[in-house]
């Protein structure tokens, strides 16, 4: 089955607001291709004024967190409902980062995809290994742990519209990068647990990017392979130049 790819980029805590607009302005001039999707996630503050200026281009916009109420006492956290109403239509979940300095866990990933899908997001859902686990040789286990928790409880039809992010946690912002069998070994076994869990056609068309150090010199290779969908994107995102060079790659 063909998917379309998709190119994200993840610009985590960088870019002011109109460095934001800029960065986006200048991808969406300069995107020669019509056949993939390509999206950009701002900070909170800058997602309104990206989506404004990306107003009538192809380009998509993401929050990079949300919170699994829409709305009440909740200091300093955005909903579904906000980012949706700032001109968000994606929103990522479960990143690494997220895990390693916020205490995410299966449980707060499981309620913030429930709730971004209720709100109309497509929930980018993150999972990945340490360097340890790895080593051990417990990739697949804890790849299927995640799944098992971030997913819990979906129906078919929500799961239809997930896409899953597979970022080595060993790969993120340390130049490594996993091999090209590494990434779509990974890919196969996540697409394959969807497939146990869910059914055929889930296993079939959910989309599932890989995230790690991916750059324009080695994106080709990784997003030539048949279970990788496309990229999550983290420093490359930072300058047009790259971002797009990996478009191409693409």
């Amino acid at each position: 089955m063909s998917r379309r790819l998709m190119v994200a980029g993840n610009w985590k805590l960088n870019k002011t607001v109109d460095e934001s607009v800029a960065l986006a302005s200048a991808v969406a001039q300069n995107l020669k291709r019509d056949d993939l999707d390509v999206l950009v996630a701002p900070t909170f503050v800058a997602i309104h004024p990206v989506a404004q200026a990306l107003a009538g281009s192809p380009l998509l916009v993401a929050g990079q967190n949300l919170y699994w109420q829409d709305k009440g006492a909740f200091t300093a956290e955005i909903s579904g409902p906000l980012l949706k109403a700032a001109g968000a239509s994606h929103v990522i979940i479960g990143h690494s980062e997220r895990r390693q300095f916020f205490a995410e866990t299966e449980k707060t990933v499981n309620l913030r995809v429930t709730a971004a899908l209720q709100a109309g997001l497509t929930p980018i859902v993150c999972v990945g290994e340490t360097l340890e686990e790895r080593e051990a040789n417990q990739t697949d286990g804890v790849l299927e742990s995640q799944l098992a928790g971030g997913l819990a409880g979906l129906s078919l039809e929500q799961a239809a519209k997930l896409i899953i992010a597979y970022e080595p946690v060993w790969a993120i912002g340390t130049g490594k990068t996993a091999s090209e069998d590494q990434a779509d070994q990974a890919h196969a076994a996540i697409r394959a647990w969807m497939g146990r869990r869910f059914d055929k056609a889930v296993e079939n068309s959910v989309r599932i990017l890989y995230g790690g150090s991916v750059k324009p010199a080695n994106a080709a290779g990784l997003l030539n392979r048949e279970h990788v969908d496309g990229a999550l994107v983290g420093g490359a995102s930072l300058t047009a130049e790259d971002f797009l060079g990996i478009i191409e790659a693409a």
